[in-house]
């Protein structure tokens, strides 16, 4: 796949992220406290090279439940160390006693009313030490700085797309009807979801190019901070004053069917970057997929860093469906470990 066009210039350098697990730290931010009561046991599990997904399967098999009956509200890498919550639903039943394998330990339990679902979290906050530091300090302070100031394309990361891309070319085969469809049911999400990434990354980088992934296009639709809401920039008079103080971002879509739809430049310009891939945007209307929309841009709060002569250390908080690889590949280029 191509290249992601950059905002603030390209890597001003290159380091090593995740050379070990400790090296990437993400902590789920809920938002609100379990309410103590009901018929699902929330638990706050430390994972160290656990995958989301391979720990709610073995929740699932340790307290006797069905899969289905394990929420949890993200996912989060294998290669780091993540407190992320995850639910049991238990109705009628006892706390289970769970021997915890190694890599994983349960820090917090308590009982509420409803099952954790996904995009249940409002942020995340990370501790990233990035190693093997080649970069010019000076450099490297003037373009954090930069980022703090004004965030950064709001890009899904690479994982959201397969192994070299590998889930969007599938996706984009099958609902062409030059494919074939997936077999499984969690093999289907997860091409769809690449799919509608990829678009959504392709009107981003036009943005990008243009300049206006962070500020107003005639048409635009926008989303508060903070919210999922979405209005129409021609019914607020204070759009461009509002994008400016960070109060709002420009979005651009998720296709689907049913979506709120733009209007004058920015619909013309999402069209023509949409243009190749009508089919595949058919096949998504013709599943019932429904259209969204997501922000353009990425606000990175609370960041702060050390820069030393080997290695940067930094922490920020993102929203929830947002990537750190996103942010970090506004600063340096990854090199391979070893």
């Amino acid at each position: 796949m191509l290249a992601l066009l950059r905002a603030h210039g390209g890597a001003v350098g290159c380091g090593v992220l995740k050379a070990s697990p400790d090296d990437f730290v993400v902590h789920e931010q809920l938002g609100f406290v379990p309410d103590a009561g009901g018929e699902h046991l929330w638990l706050l599990v430390e994972k160290r090279g656990w995958n989301t997904e391979d720990v709610a399967v073995w929740l699932a098999k340790a307290a006797g439940i069905h899969r289905l009956s394990v929420g949890y509200s993200g996912l989060k890498d294998k290669q780091a160390v993540t407190r992320q919550w995850f639910s049991l639903h238990l109705p009628g039943k006892p706390d289970p006693a769970l021997d915890w394998p190694a890599g994983l330990h349960c820090l917090s339990a308590s009982r509420h009313s409803r099952k954790l679902n996904r995009g249940t979290h409002r942020a995340n906050r990370f501790w990233l030490t990035v190693t093997g530091l080649e970069a010019d300090a000076d450099l490297l302070h003037q373009r954090l700085v930069g980022v703090k100031a004004k965030g950064v394309p709001n890009y899904f990361g690479a994982q959201r797309m397969g192994r070299d891309g590998s889930n969007v070319q599938h996706a984009s085969e099958w609902l062409a009807g030059a494919g074939e469809a997936p077999r499984k049911r969690t093999l289907k999400s997860l091409w769809l979801s690449a799919m509608r990434s990829h678009l959504f990354n392709q009107v981003l980088m036009e943005r990008v190019a243009q300049g206006c992934w962070d500020s107003l296009l005639p048409g635009d639709i926008l989303q508060p901070v903070g919210s999922r809401g979405l209005f129409r920039a021609a019914d607020e008079p204070d759009a461009s004053w509002r994008l400016m103080q960070q109060e709002v971002n420009p979005t651009a879509p998720l296709p689907g069917a049913d979506g709120m739809l733009p209007s004058d430049r920015c619909a013309e310009m999402e069209n023509t970057v949409l243009q190749p891939f009508v089919a595949q945007i058919d096949g998504l209307i013709g599943l019932g997929v429904k259209g969204d929309r997501r922000a353009t841009r990425l606000l990175v709060s609370d960041l702060a860093w050390d820069i030393l002569p080997d290695r940067l250390e930094l922490t920020f908080c993102l929203p929830a469906g947002a990537y750190a690889t996103t942010v970090m590949a506004e600063l340096l280029e990854e090199k391979h470990r070893g």
